[in-house]
């Protein structure tokens, strides 16, 4: 069953960083709703770009409804839909593919109802796009390489669901193909049940291949299955696996501080969240002028060697961490 959460914002406006003040004024005297289609409202990452979302809108008076479809593509086009009946004036789509929202997108493009996506992808029906995959998975693989030397046993944790899963596999695919001795193993989580997944791969996974016998690692295509793997490891007390994260979330960082996690890729979904904002006050100035594309934000590679700096200039990343 989906789980919505309904968010009223009666903030006054205050002037932000959009482009000139006209844009601002159209904005606040114009109140607009919002409505959020996630893969997962309450993962971390996905959390703080909604909170991203929220926090922008507040200083235009803005609505925003969240709709958690729990991984359900079914569910998503639903939501869809129904945001569309309600009369939204704008939809973002958080990680379904596009590709997997036809019903959805087709509804929202006859209603002239603008959708965004953060790592869903860019396809008909669709103004904006950030928070892609695919760019934020290419340095933490090529580490993980070089961190392998080249050979050994990689566990990827994977998820076909999610289009910024999908555009992550897809890159570590490409580099590996490079590197004959090193073998893959894939397996897929699920959502819900992405850390016990992660346990219950690595647990198995593992269990033939012991200490000292050859290089091993574990990446996850987001944070959390990662995380998951590391709890199987600490409970072995099996440091000699390098793991691999994606989103850069608080509980990841700390394991890298800690020397658990070799890597993740700080994602700032934050500032994603209050850009599709920016967006949206755009595409009401600009209208059909407004230049439709990605409005991609970079990330940031957290390892062991700058962890401690990054922690430093950027203490909202870790806000949650006590």
């Amino acid at each position: 069953m989906k789980k919505v959460f309904v968010i009223f914002i009666c903030a006054m406006f205050m002037a932000v960083t959009f482009a000139g003040s006209s844009i601002q004024q159209t904005a606040a005297a114009d109140t607009k709703d919002i409505g959020i289609v996630s893969i997962s409202a309450t993962e971390a990452n996905n959390a703080r770009y909604i909170q991203g979302v929220i926090d922008a809108a507040a200083e235009f008076g803005w609505t925003v409804t969240v709709t958690d479809c729990d991984g359900s593509v079914d569910d998503a086009n639903a939501a869809i839909t129904n945001l569309v009946t309600r009369g939204v004036d704008y939809i973002i789509d958080m990680v379904f593919p596009v590709t997997s929202l036809n019903t959805g997108l087709l509804n929202a493009k006859e209603a002239n109802v603008p959708v965004a996506t953060w790592g869903g992808g860019f396809g008909d029906g669709v103004w904006m796009a950030n928070g892609s995959g695919g760019p934020h998975a290419i340095p933490i693989v090529n580490k993980m390489v070089e961190d392998l030397t080249g050979k050994g046993d990689i566990l990827a944790l994977t998820y076909h669901t999610g289009q910024v899963c999908r555009e992550r596999e897809e890159e570590m695919d490409k580099i590996l193909t490079s590197y004959s001795e090193i073998n893959l193993t894939k397996n897929e989580v699920d959502i819900p049940g992405y850390i016990q997944d992660g346990m219950d791969y690595t647990n198995a996974w593992i269990a033939s291949r012991p200490e000292g016998d050859t290089n091993y690692a574990i990446w996850g295509c987001w944070d959390d299955p990662a995380l998951g793997a590391m709890a199987a490891l600490k409970q072995m007390d099996r440091k000699d696996v390098h793991i691999y994260g994606e989103n850069g979330n608080a509980d990841a960082i700390q394991a890298v501080k800690e020397g658990w996690m070799t890597a993740t890729i700080w994602q700032d979904s934050y500032a994603e969240g209050k850009a599709a904002i920016a967006e949206f006050v755009l595409m009401l100035e600009l209208g059909d002028a407004y230049e439709k594309g990605f409005k991609e934000i970079p990330g940031i590679v957290v390892t062991s060697e700058n962890v401690d700096t990054f922690m430093k200039e950027h203490p909202e990343a870790i806000a949650n961490i006590e």
